[in-house]
Order: C-alpha cells, then sequence, then structure tokens
C-alpha cells in the first residue's frame, strides 16, 4: 500500500511554500507533500554522520554500550542456573541447593537491574550535550547562511529541524543505537547456547531467520518514505502554526480564523494520515516477527517434550533451553521498534544536514600583506582585537594590488582618509553590478542590469525609483546580503568580495524599510548595531532618532521589546531601527526609506538630526518622498533595473518626466521644475516645502 499522499497545491494552505525534490538534486527545503521523496542510499552511511559530534562522549557511550552487553547477558545466565536446579537440587530433593539457586536469581536480576540503571545514567548527560551541541551547529548556521537561503525555506521547516528533530536524534543514540547493539550481542550469544544444549532444538528455532531478514529490508525501504514525508509534514505544519500567530493581527482584522484552522485541519489530517501508514506498517512487521518465532517456539516445545519422554534430553535442558528462548523474545521482537527509529533518526539527520551542508558564502582572503595590518580577523579570519569600526584593512602594496584599486582609508566615525577625500575611486561605487535572484525563472531579465553608480566619500545619495523597480534589492547588496551575479562594488576602491563579512559589516551600518526588534530590551536592540557602544551612544543615537519614547518606558531602555516589537507603534519601531544603524557612527550608511512610518512633524526632527550624522558619512538612501530627497546631496533614479539619471533634485525635476511624477505622485499633474505641480493653482504648495534648507538641489548641508 503506497503512503498517502496530498495535492501538490494545496488551497486550503497558501502560506506553506514546497518545493518538489528532483532525484539529481540536493534535497529541497521542503519536500512537496504531494510527491514523496527518493528514498535515502544507506540508513547505516547517514547515521555515521553524527560520529563528529559523538565522538567527544564516545567514551561514556562506549562505557554505557559495554554496560548494556553484560547486563543483558547475565539475563541469558539465568536460565542456565535453572538447568542446574531441575537437574541438581530439585531432581534430587535439596532444599539448599534449592534456596541457593533461588538466592543466585535473585543476585543476577539485581545486578541486571543496576547495570541497566548506570548505562542510563552513563548516557543521559553527554547526550544532552550532543543534541545541544547540534543545536547550536545548526542555529550558527542559519546565521551565517545568505539571505537567499532563507527567502527559499520555510521558517517552520528550519524550526522543526532545530527541535523535534534533534530530540528525537537524542533519543536515537540514548536508546535505539545502544540497544541495536546490545539486542544484536544477545541474539547471538542467545543462539550459541541454544545450539550448544540441543542444536536440533536450536536450528528449528534459528528456522525464521531468514524470513525475518528479508522482512526487514522491504520495511526499511517502505518506512524510510513514510518517515521522511511524515517529517516534513511537521515542517509544514509548524510553519502554519508560525505564521498564524505572528500573523494574528491580520488574521482577525479580516475575520479569517476559520480558514487559517481549515488549513491547519487540513495539515493535521494528511499528518495523520501518513503517522497511520507508518503505524501500519510497523504493525504487520511486528505480527510477522511476533507470530513466526511464536511458532518455531511452539515446534521446539513440542519436539523437546517428546525427546524428553523418550529420555534422549534432560528436564533441566529443557527448562534451560525454553527458558533461554523466551529472554530472547524481546530482543527479537525488539527489531521492528528500534528498526523503526533508526529510520526516523536517519531522516531526521539527512534533514539536520540538508541545512548544515548547505555551502556559506566564501569570503575572498586579502592578500597577505594586507591580511598582516589587519588587527581583526585578517584574509584566514584570524582571532584579535577588534579594529575601529571605521576602519578598513590596512594598505595593500602596489605589487599586490588589484590594478586601478586604492588602498582603503582608516578614519573612524565616517570622515573619508584625507588621502582619498579627492580620489575617484573613493566612497562606494557601483560598477556594471548585475543581480538575478537565485530562484527566478529561467528566461527572464535580471533584477538590476548595469548599475553604474559613484557616491564620493562624505556624499549622500538619494535612490529613488518606482515601486518594484529594485531600491531595496540594490542596497541589499552593498553588505552582501545578497551577491552580485555581474560586476562589483567597492568601498574605497575595494571590493566588497574581497572584505571579511565581519569587517564589511562593522563599515556599513544599514536601516531597513521593515524594522525587526528582537524579545530584548530596548538598549539591547539598538547596541546591536555596535559591539564597542556604551550608554553615550546609545543616548546619542536615540537623539538622534527622535527615540527619547525610550527613557519614558516603564523601565527605560531596559524595558523588554516584545516579540517582533509589536508592544511599539510602527513609528517607535522604525525609530529604534533607525537608531542602531547610526549608533556605531558607520562609516557607510544604507537607509531603505527609513522615515516612511513616521509623522510630519517627527519627521522633520529626525531629517534635522540625521543632518549632522549625514554630513561624516558616505550613504546610501532610499527614499520616496521630496522631504527625504532633501537629505541628499545627489539623485539616483532607478528605473527598470537601471539608472536612468543622476543628478540633483532640482536639476532631475527640471529634466525627466519620471522623477517629476514620482515626486508629485500624481501621473496627471507632475512637479515643475520649480517644484510646483505643472498647470497647479497659484499659491500650490511645493512638495519640498517641509526642507528646513531651501530648494537648492537637495545640497541642504
Amino acid at each position: 500500500m503506497p503512503p498517502p499522499t496530498d495535492s501538490a497545491a494545496s488551497t486550503a494552505a497558501p502560506a506553506v511554500r514546497t518545493e518538489p525534490r528532483t532525484p539529481d538534486s540536493r534535497p529541497g527545503p521542503a519536500v512537496s507533500a504531494g510527491k514523496p521523496p527518493a528514498p535515502r542510499k544507506s540508513t547505516v552511511r547517514t547515521l555515521l554522520r553524527l560520529w563528529p559530534y559523538v565522538r567527544p562522549v564516545r567514551t561514556r557511550l562506549f562505557t554505557a554500550a559495554g554496560v548494556a552487553v553484560i547486563a543483558s547477558c547475565l539475563g541469558l545466565l539465568i536460565p542456565l542456573v535453572l538447568k542446574w536446579m531441575v537437574d541438581g537440587p530439585v531432581a534430587a530433593r535439596d532444599p539448599g541447593g534449592v534456596w541457593l539457586g533461588g538466592g543466585l536469581l535473585l543476585l543476577l536480576g539485581i545486578a541486571e537491574a543496576g547495570l541497566f540503571g548506570l548505562r542510563r545514567w552513563l548516557v543521559a548527560r553527554p547526550l544532552a550535550g550532543v543534541e545541544a551541541a547540534m543545536r547550536a551547529n545548526l542555529y550558527g548556521r542559519l546565521q551565517r547562511l545568505p539571505v537567499a537561503f532563507h527567502d527559499r525555506w520555510p521558517s517552520g521547516q528550519l524550526l522543526s529541524r532545530a527541535t523535534t528533530d534533534l530530540q528525537l536524534l537524542r533519543m536515537f543514540l540514548a536508546f535505539p543505537l545502544t540497544f541495536l547493539l546490545v539486542n544484536s550481542v544477545t541474539i547471538l550469544v542467545g543462539c550459541a547456547i541454544l545450539l550448544s544444549q540441543e542444536w536440533t532444538l536450536g536450528l528449528v528455532l534459528l528456522g525464521p531467520v531468514l524470513p525475518l531478514v528479508v522482512l526487514c529490508s522491504l520495511f526499511e525501504a517502505r518506512y524510510s518514505l513514510a518517515a521522511r514525508t511524515a517529517r516534513d509534514q511537521v515542517g509544514d505544519l509548524t510553519t502554519v502554526v508560525e505564521e498564524g500567530v505572528l500573523g494574528i493581527r491580520v488574521v482577525k482584522g479580516f475575520g479569517r480564523h476559520r480558514s487559517q484552522a481549515r488549513a491547519f485541519r487540513e495539515l493535521s489530517h494528511k499528518l495523520r494520515g501518513t503517522e497511520l501508514y507508518k503505524a501500519r506498517l510497523l504493525a504487520g512487521l511486528l505480527a510477522v516477527i511476533m507470530t513466526l518465532p511464536e511458532l518455531a517456539l511452539g515446534t521446539a516445545l513440542v519436539l523437546g517434550t517428546l525427546q524428553v519422554s523418550e529420555g534422549t534430553l534432560s528436564a533441566g535442558t529443557l527448562v534451560a533451553f525454553l527458558s533461554t528462548a523466551l529472554a530472547l523474545r524481546w530482543p527479537v521482537e525488539s527489531i521492528g521498534f528500534l528498526l523503526a527509529m533508526s529510520q526516523d533518526s536517519a531522516t531526521a539527520t539527512e534533514r539536520h544536514f540538508e541545512v548544515v551542508d548547505t555551502p556559506l558564502p566564501r569570503d575572498t582572503p586579502l592578500p597577505r600583506d594586507a591580511a598582516a595590518t589587519d588587527g581583526a580577523t585578517g584574509a584566514a579570519g584570524r582571532a584579535g582585537p577588534a579594529p575601529a569600526s571605521g576602519s578598513l584593512p590596512g594598505p595593500v602594496p602596489d605589487e599586490n594590488r588589484p590594478p586601478g584599486e586604492t588602498t582603503p582609508g582608516r578614519s573612524r566615525g565616517g570622515a573619508p582618509s584625507p588621502s582619498l577625500s579627492g580620489a575617484p575611486e573613493g566612497g562606494l561605487r557601483f560598477e556594471g553590478v548585475e543581480f538575478r535572484y537565485p530562484d527566478a525563472p529561467a528566461g527572464t531579465p535580471a533584477t538590476l542590469r548595469g548599475i553604474d553608480l559613484h557616491i564620493r566619500p562624505g556624499e549622500t545619495m538619494a535612490l529613488v525609483g518606482a515601486t518594484g523597480s529594485g531600491k531595496t534589492t540594490l542596497t541589499a547588496l552593498v553588505p552582501r546580503l545578497y551577491e552580485v551575479t555581474g560586476g562589483r562594488i567597492t568601498l574605497d576602491g575595494t571590493d566588497i568580495t574581497r572584505l571579511p563579512r565581519t569587517r564589511l559589516r562593522e563599515l556599513i551600518a544599514v536601516a531597513f524599510e521593515d524594522p525587526t526588534l528582537f524579545s530584548a530590551t530596548v538598549g539591547e536592540n539598538v547596541l546591536m548595531g555596535a559591539d564597542s557602544a556604551g550608554e553615550g551612544e546609545l543616548n546619542r543615537a536615540l537623539e538622534v532618532a527622535q527615540a527619547e519614547f525610550a527613557h519614558a518606558l516603564p523601565h527605560g531602555v531596559r524595558t523588554q521589546v516584545g516579540e517582533q516589537g509589536l508592544s511599539l507603534s510602527g513609528g517607535q519601531r522604525q525609530r529604534l531601527a533607525l537608531a542602531r544603524a547610526v549608533v556605531g557612527e558607520p562609516r557607510f550608511l544604507v537607509l531603505d526609506d527609513p522615515l516612511s512610518a513616521l509623522d510630519v512633524h517627527t519627521e522633520a526632527l529626525v531629517e534635522a538630526a540625521l543632518r549632522r550624522i549625514l554630513s561624516g558619512t558616505t550613504a546610501l538612501v532610499v527614499a520616496h518622498r521630496p522631504s527625504t530627497v532633501l537629505l541628499a546631496d545627489r539623485v539616483a533614479l532607478l528605473s527598470g533595473g537601471r539608472i536612468t539619471a543622476v543628478g540633483t533634485h532640482q536639476e532631475l525635476l527640471r529634466s525627466d518626466p519620471e522623477y517629476r511624477t514620482l515626486m508629485s505622485g500624481d501621473p496627471q499633474n507632475p512637479v515643475s521644475g520649480e517644484g510646483t505641480p505643472a498647470g497647479g493653482p497659484p499659491g500650490t504648495a511645493s512638495p519640498t516645502r517641509r526642507s528646513p534648507a531651501g530648494a537648492d538641489g537637495g545640497t541642504s548641508r
């Protein structure tokens, strides 16, 4: 019976993103529920990948396995004691011998129980550490993987890998892994004892071995597919729960709780169907595993009884034989459970390493001499004292410097190095930059094409464009949240791919249009922008962002912010995000429409404070409103993935119809070159009227 399948495109759960899995490619982030995944090549090989995590605690695990083997083998001595008792003291009617045998049985039972308790004590602490190490490694990997990876993977899939999958692996290492060894040794020793007592009856009991081996191989092939489907469906279900909780305001605002509940129920039913299919497979295996040995045991009992009646076999030997066979029932019957748990664990291991094996973006190392002068990580990422946040790697000798590349400066606070203040390579430069999203359909044009733009040291450039023109994408390329697919971006003449990411992000601060706050204090959220900043820098950043409201919170800057910062208003979140961007006095600043959620009066105050910050920083600011544009020295118009015009605000108003339309917000009534709507009634206010510094082309500083 094939495993239950789901429709490839579920209309009830549109939030869950699934990607089909192809036989010749790495498994996707979320295997389509309607298409069972390809089977694993080897369960053992998959589980062996856990060895690097287990190796530090291998001594205790091997000791625990040895203790469990000894305990299990002690249980096999009980039938031998029974044989001695039946053929000796019982047959001779010796009460003393019976009491001695009873005492031996009691001691063996106590020793067996004590050794199994010792085994559990030995593995509990180290395996909890293994789980913690795997979880920390997975989380660290998620933090280092590029944004493009997180764009493709549903968060619920990642969450389930970091929680339930790792718990399953800990359980496997604690129980099934040990008892696969223990039960195998027990069965081998038990079979040897059976054959030594009466080889003909032993062969009868070994008769079901070959059918059971074939059955287990068939079970493994089918169960592995169902196990993978179930784990992926758990990830999909987790995604729906997470999105429903985070988007509860939208769900309630639009009255969609019933449809969300229906989507959840359908995914739950699909998971239930897969789990029931797994249960049916396991039930079928257990039925055969329990039936065949019982039939063999019944046959051996009949034959043994006949041999005892004929006098060819002693009663004690038959009792010992049957007791040994009964002692082997649990190791044999547990094969089904252990195989099922091993398959589930192999699936969890596979899912874990799908994330861990994802290649990290590589940093192109600096030349050796440059690395030697860099006090932080250098080209090879060596640990060392953190450099000033405004510094770039040290000078590159002329013989090692690529053509056209200059030495990046080291001044702090964003002020350009004197040697670069007039250099054409200084500042932030885009040279023939192209970008295409990794999951873009083949044949579609690139999102950005042939971007050539130079922002001089200390200059503020406003980036303007219609919705969907690629402004946010362009700003994400500067801190290497995405990698350019063509051309290059330089900071003071140094290609950003030649800078370690940690150094690059010390030099560049980013404020996104959609601010994200974490479940931490206000101060901790702001100081994420600079590790070395203190209370003075925090207060200055809050003042620049007009976020002094933080001091009026119940516990001031130590007030805990709720998840996603939803305990604050949109404008408050945006101001804290802006404070986070400026707290470290970055050399380069990238602002993606940082004032969109502010009211008119607060926006004017923030703009006035930002002018002081921008005067010493090379900045790229995405702008949608004229008031934000007037913060900039020059403006770049992005249209259709290309820079189509660059100039001051007034120059573009006079020369570019598209820019006038964007600034007016009314395609039927564009802004004229004088800053008033063309053809508008006398006295119509200019869209740039709120500029504190007059309309002189945006050079307000």
